[in-house]
């Protein structure tokens, strides 16, 4: 069945047959576009009755049977990755051949195998043609280039082209491995030549895409460019927006599809009540907000459905904000803190945040990566832009004198590849010992 899908995705059926799956999509459009016009109480009865719908199909696996098949969340426990993990099978409720495979790697490198129905793969996809819609992008023949961790040639290949078409021409999907000061003039050159109506990237790879480009006094036309799967930072969307030209939104989800969020750096993120059942709980308290983990309950895949999962994934809300309104999709908040994988831990034990504000605002430096060695040794890998100097590790060790503790000492390295897992991204931290390679 992987072997399938992979080959209906490079000859563009998979579209029609399974993402468009023509059962599915048009009344899930419809639902989207309807959906946005019912009042409070009227999506609550919605989500109500889809999560009754669910709960009876997870009722149905033999953990839901062990459970005792409750039939409110409340009665569900909190749902860990490593119970998924050690038995994918206990959590499914059709057979595979009516479902789709997927798979994560996880913060530690060890996979989750995961199933999902057909009507939630066409949901997925319904749902990201109105986000393109909304944004002035018509589905399904828009053109788009794919910047994420495709594998696309071997690494030691540099001769172009560093990318291949798919999907019947309309995807271009290039190889961010390949992406460096002196590959960049032939990125630039195909995407001008594709004239793609949209980009998909990883957000690190966006902005070395624009660091390369600005060092070269290059830049491009895309009207619009999505990221998701890393933290879409405020910085990076603005060197998006000024070396592209773009709108830049950026996504949250995960590969087990709990929930999903939406928006950008400077408006905010939205979660969509239609995807999930999302439960916020209370971490801490910081200067700018209230900080909370993210617990969610989809409401599409009965092939697999998860109930009340932890997804280890933190937000920031406004004091000012309602978590319950927030988690319900009626009121924005400002930030997705990313991973709770995102940390170092110093000797004490302390998890240690905020890591990625040690390289910004850092000149002539592409893309960053600390790797924690050992507990009071850390390795911050660097892709160096022209005109990176000494001035710059300067500044590099003075900004992560404010992160860490003076018992952790930090050691700059310059290299032309970080450190990717095995789904092809590139963490900002990666503590040995832990298992994220």
């Amino acid at each position: 069945m992987a072997t399938l899908v992979a080959k209906l995705k490079l000859l563009g059926f998979s579209d029609r047959l399974i993402r468009r799956n023509p059962l599915f999509y048009g009344g899930i459009r419809r639902l989207l576009e309807d959906f946005e016009g019912l009042d409070t109480q009227a999506r609550r009865r919605w989500q109500h009755e889809r999560l009754r719908r669910v709960l009876a199909a997870a009722g149905r696996s033999a953990y839901g049977r062990q459970l005792g098949s409750p039939q409110f969340l409340g009665d569900w426990p909190i749902l860990e990755k490593d119970s998924v993990r050690a038995s994918p099978e206990a959590f499914l409720t059709l057979p595979r051949w009516l479902s789709v495979g997927a798979a994560t790697s996880g913060t530690t490198g060890m996979p989750l195998r995961l199933r999902r129905s057909l009507s939630s793969v066409a949901y997925e996809q319904a749902m990201l043609d109105r986000l393109l819609a909304l944004a002035g992008v018509s589905a399904p023949h828009y053109r788009a280039a794919i910047l994420r961790g495709d594998d696309v040639k071997h690494p030691a290949d540099r001769a172009p082209p560093f990318w291949r078409l798919a999907n019947a021409g309309r995807r271009l999907i290039f190889s961010s491995n390949h992406l460096d000061g002196e590959s960049v003039g032939h990125f630039a050159q195909a995407l001008r030549r594709y004239a793609p109506d949209v980009i998909f990237a990883y957000p690190s790879v966006l902005e070395s895409l624009c660091t390369l480009l600005l060092e070269r006094g290059e830049r491009l036309r895309v009207p619009l460019t999505l990221c998701g799967s890393e933290v879409l930072s405020a910085a990076t969307s603005e060197l998006a927006r000024m070396t592209l030209a773009t709108r830049v939104i950026g996504y949250y989800g995960q590969a087990e599809r709990v929930a999903w969020a939406q928006g950008d750096p400077e408006h905010g993120y939205r979660f969509l009540a239609t995807y999930s059942v999302n439960e916020l709980r209370f971490v801490e308290s910081v200067q700018d907000g209230d900080i909370y983990e993210l617990i969610g309950t989809a409401l599409w895949n009965h092939a697999m459905p998860l109930v009340r999962y932890r997804t280890g994934d933190r937000i920031r809300v406004r004091r000012a904000s309602s978590p319950v309104a927030v988690a319900e999709g009626g009121e924005s908040f400002p930030a997705i803190i990313g991973r709770s994988g995102d940390y170092l831990i110093a000797p004490s034990g302390a998890r240690l945040l905020g890591i990625d504000h040690i390289p910004r605002n850092v000149p002539h430096l592409v893309r960053a990566q600390f790797i924690q060695e050992a507990p009071h040794s850390v390795k911050l890998l660097v892709i160096p832009a022209p005109g990176f100097n000494e001035e710059c590790r300067r500044l590099l060790l003075q900004q992560a004198s404010l992160k860490l503790p003076p018992s952790m000492t930090i050691h700059i390295e310059t290299t032309t590849q970080l450190v990717r897992n095995r789904a092809g991204k590139v963490p900002l931290v990666i503590r040995h010992g832990e298992g994220s390679v």
